[in-house]
């Protein structure tokens, strides 16, 4: 009786992942600092497995607590909240890659990036772009199929409880996910620009090549989903974690469609 809980809030029990993650994610921003100045990434490898070894070993942490009962109604509305405000941040962040890419295709600059260009025109000359409607338009209609085969492991849990079709949606899914990421690494291998020597293709690989870590960021945390529902995680009503992971994975097909339309349409 002395552990019993009379309300609905979860308090946290002591923990050192916060203060491991802050470590990690220190050593990894440093490390890529030195990396970019030409030292050896050594030190930007190292903080990574920390930040990856963190994640897991918290996560892990959350998801015991809900399957003893901490997640209460009140604590599962916080934990969207709190999802919610997390895409809002990514959202800004890809704004960020958008009005730089918008702004040098509408006020170009010299190669030096320090005045307008003279008779400026974008993309810069010399680059050839993708051609849109080849393989960004496959990989447009496979990331949209993937996101319509996490909806409809969605609606198999939450509208049907028939986890038979949730894991088959969430396979579908995955699988495109990982081809998504195939063809856009062969799309990368194949570009007649390269990441430094012009605005254009330091834009192009920094807005896509963060996209392309969220895919398979997103992607992992399908396959994190898969294996909860394996082990016979998430009911109808109890399911914030594979909600979260639906809900990144829209975020995900939105940017593309809008790098889509700018930067491969418009942009091109």
């Amino acid at each position: 009786m002395a552990h019993a809980k009379n309300h609905d809030y979860h308090i946290l029990n002591p923990s050192v992942w916060p203060f491991l993650t802050s470590v990690g994610t220190f050593v990894m921003l440093f490390g890529a600092v030195l990396w970019m100045k030409g030292y050896a990434p050594w030190m930007f490898l190292i903080g990574f497995v920390g930040v990856l070894y963190c994640a897991f070993g918290w996560w892990s942490d959350v998801i015991a607590e809900s399957q003893v009962g901490d997640h209460t109604p009140v604590v599962q509305i916080g934990l969207k909240y709190g999802f919610i405000l997390f895409i809002m941040s990514e959202v800004m962040f890809f704004f960020a890659w958008f009005w730089s890419f918008f702004k040098h295709a509408l006020y170009p600059m010299d190669p030096t990036g320090m005045s307008p260009a003279v008779d400026g025109v974008w993309p810069p000359a010399g680059i050839e772009t993708f051609d849109p409607w080849h393989l960004p338009l496959i990989n447009t209609l496979i990331l949209l199929c993937s996101g319509a085969a996490a909806t409809w492991a969605h609606h198999a849990l939450v509208h049907e409880n028939n986890r038979q079709d949730m894991k088959w949606g969430l396979i579908i899914a995955i699988v495109l996910g990982v081809i998504f990421t195939f063809f856009q690494a062969y799309e990368y291998s194949h570009a007649a620009f390269g990441f430094s020597g012009n605005i254009y293709g330091a834009n192009f690989f920094m807005a896509t090549g963060f996209h392309g870590a969220h895919v398979i960021i997103g992607t992992i945390f399908l396959f994190v989903c898969l294996m909860r529902l394996m082990r016979g995680h998430f009911t109808p009503d109890k399911h914030v974690g594979f909600e979260a992971a639906a809900w990144y994975w829209h975020f995900v097909d939105v940017v593309w469609l809008f790098l889509f339309a700018a930067v491969y349409v418009w942009g091109g």
